[in-house]
């Protein structure tokens, strides 16, 4: 089941805050508090490192999990990033393989510099 296949999600203003409420409203079924290694997710962060650029909406595929946190592949950036428990501001909500290109057609990406 793509819970995203003929949904529109509201990105006609590029407000990626209303993107990212629309999105987690549509994955409310599969929210975990700890992903496994392998699983796709999206989420809220709120990195504490100041002068860097982080997303504060990744869509990560997961490739380690640690007591600190856990480390995965953020499509948004293309590249390999880390996230720290504490700085997880929303549960994890779990994507399935079959949802990822609908959701990497949405431009939720909230890029922040802090």
């Amino acid at each position: 089941m793509n819970r995203f296949e003929d949904n529109q999600i509201n990105n006609e203003t590029n407000n990626q805050d209303v993107m990212m409420t629309e999105i987690k409203n549509l994955l409310s079924d599969t929210v975990a508090p700890i992903p496994d290694v392998g699983m796709l997710c999206t989420f809220e962060y709120n990195a504490k490192t100041p002068n860097i650029s982080f997303d504060q909406y990744p869509l990560v595929a997961v490739t380690g999990i640690y007591p600190w946190g856990f480390r995965g592949l953020n499509f948004h950036w293309g590249e390999a990033r880390q996230y720290t428990w504490g700085e997880m501001v929303s549960q994890v909500y779990i994507v399935q393989q079959n949802e990822l290109d609908d959701l990497l057609a949405i431009p939720y990406a909230k890029i922040i510099t802090k």
